[in-house]
């Protein structure tokens, strides 16, 4: 039977449970254990498909096009493991899914009530899908004492009683402030946060607190004293240099041994955490480094683009190079000055995105980076501007756009039924917004004798999409005559997935989203080529 951790926060969100839970997924995945990470998010959305970055962070997608929180980013780039549907569930789809059912009497005429059908139902997502892995991983979003948090913290309550304590256990994250003023840590949070805990029912057995200053013992006792939890048990987590060192640092405060030693397993193999520390040594401590632009709505929140982030540093690792990242709001991006803001950078990347807030903006700096020879990617919208600007300027068909900015222009991007007339099965909806798009993985067939088919070094690819609209394949023969080439398509032929410019370094966009199959030990071969190019550039080659 597969053993269940729990991991749960307090005091404050944004503590790093997701990291926290990737990293003990690794630790115990090097000592040989099969292993599953879960996130349940106590939100009323039914994914985070439809929400704001700058509200939770960026969208992730799995294989099966599953839009789930970014923390499943962070599990599959620590094991390897890609994830699915059944790894990520909301409150919103707990919900919806009830509402079905009782719709359709499927709950005979009975009272439906959160105790027992929604924490039945948080209980089966628990326990589905769940092969022959050792352990399972579950996340719970928010923070203890959320009024949106309390299903499924008595859900799980009641998991550990089914199952029995010898199987399940449960890990308490929280912070331990430290207050500059009178140079102390302060452990009151942690106390109130775990009482609050064990006032619904649960005891943590293990509490990992979140510190930017080491924590002496004497606070450790009293945290063990007060939380009722052995000081074995008391793990610390002070803030690293860089995300792929928090397993090293993990396993140095001993939190996979406290694990094994609590389930009573015996004779395990030693965690070989070499692989980590190569990372890490390559991470901090490259000597060479490269400047890249990253041209966005949401630059000023970090987590909006953090798969990206760890794919352009994936590809630095590739290229023993440090990769600096210069964020830049492309609402602030004009023709009179992308040359200032662009100086310094030697490569440009324009992810994926919705809106025309900003969009001129990474129009200007895509016609920067085609004449002046700097590396250019673009990610799904990215390519889309990059269609755009070509439209203009080599086509010259003034008012090019994408019909999703209004329909006062010439669509050179748009909805497939727009000029498919229903002769393509994939389709975009502005009907309803939620899960409408193409998303999960899809084929695309790569030309001969391309760049792209060099990079990837195959001839037919799987990547994972995320977007509505599409380049319009009636333009093909005209921009392939200007040098922009489509380099791949759908099997079918008719969806373009890759351009690229000819006569040209490295310009190159994708209408999928790389990033989220870009790991640090095996990183993406676009980024890699990416950040190469960009060195190129940079040395002057």
């Amino acid at each position: 039977m597969a053993r269940y951790v729990f991991v749960t926060g307090g005091v404050v969100s944004s503590l790093g449970k997701g990291l926290s839970s990737a990293s003990l997924a690794a630790l115990l995945q090097s000592r040989g254990f099969k292993v599953r990470v879960r996130k349940l998010d106590p939100y009323l959305n039914v994914d985070p498909g439809t929400m704001n970055p700058f509200q939770h962070g960026e969208v992730f997608v799995t294989d099966d096009g599953a839009e789930t929180d970014l923390d499943i980013g962070h599990y599959e780039r620590f094991t390897g493991i890609s994830g699915t549907k059944s790894d990520n569930i909301t409150t919103g789809g707990i919900y919806s899914d009830i509402i079905k059912k009782e719709r359709k009497g499927d709950y005979l005429g009975g009272t439906v009530q959160v105790v027992p059908h929604v924490t039945d139902r948080i209980k089966k997502f628990l326990s589905q899908d769940i092969k022959n892995e050792d352990f399972v991983i579950c996340e719970i979003g928010g923070t203890v004492g959320d009024i949106e948090s309390l299903p499924f913290l008595e859900a799980i309550r009641q998991f550990s009683n089914d199952i029995g304590k010898n199987n399940s256990l449960f890990i308490h994250l929280t912070l331990v402030p430290y207050l500059k003023a009178s140079g102390e840590l302060k452990t009151k949070p942690t106390q109130h946060s775990v009482k609050e805990l064990r006032s619904l029912g649960i005891q943590p057995d293990i509490i990992i607190c979140r510190s930017e200053k080491k924590i002496p013992k004497d606070e450790r006792k009293k945290i063990s004293l007060f939380c009722n939890v052995p000081i074995d048990n008391v793990i610390e987590t002070v803030d690293v240099k860089t995300i792929y060192e928090a397993p090293i640092s993990f396993h140095k405060e001993k939190l996979d041994d406290r694990v094994i030693t609590y389930f009573k397993i015996k004779n395990t193999k030693k965690p070989n955490l070499k692989k980590w520390k190569n990372i890490t040594n390559k991470v901090l401590s490259s000597k060479r480094d490269v400047n890249i632009g990253i041209i966005g709505k949401y630059v000023n929140l970090k987590d909006a683009y953090k798969s990206l982030d760890e794919a352009l540093i994936h590809g630095g690792i590739s290229n023993n190079l440090k990769v600096n990242l210069t964020r830049i709001d492309s609402e602030n991006l004009k023709v009179e000055n992308v040359k200032m803001l662009l100086n310094g950078v030697s490569g440009v990347l324009i992810p994926g995105g919705f809106g025309k807030r900003g969009s001129e903006g990474k129009i200007a700096a895509i016609k920067y980076a085609r004449l002046n020879n700097i590396p250019f990617f673009g990610i799904c919208f990215g390519m889309q501007m990059a269609i755009i600007e070509a439209a203009r300027n080599l086509l010259k068909i003034k008012n090019a756009s994408t019909s999703e900015f209004g329909n006062n222009c010439t669509p050179v991007v748009g909805l497939l039924e727009e000029w498919h007339k229903g002769k393509t099965k994939i389709k975009g909806s502005t009907k309803n917004l939620g899960g409408t798009m193409r998303l999960g993985l899809y084929d695309a067939i790569l030309k001969n004798n391309s760049l792209i088919s060099k990079i990837y070094a195959m001839k037919k690819i799987k990547e994972r999409h995320r977007h509505r609209y599409e380049v319009n394949i009636k333009y093909k023969d005209e921009f392939e005559k200007k040098g922009l080439i489509f380099s791949a398509m759908s099997p079918d032929g008719t969806l373009p997935e890759i351009i690229e410019l000819k006569n040209h370094p490295w310009f190159i966009g994708v209408q999928f989203h790389p990033e989220f199959k870009s790991r640090p030990f095996t990183p993406h071969p676009l980024f890699s080529s990416f950040i190469k190019a960009a060195e190129d550039k940079r040395r002057g080659n």
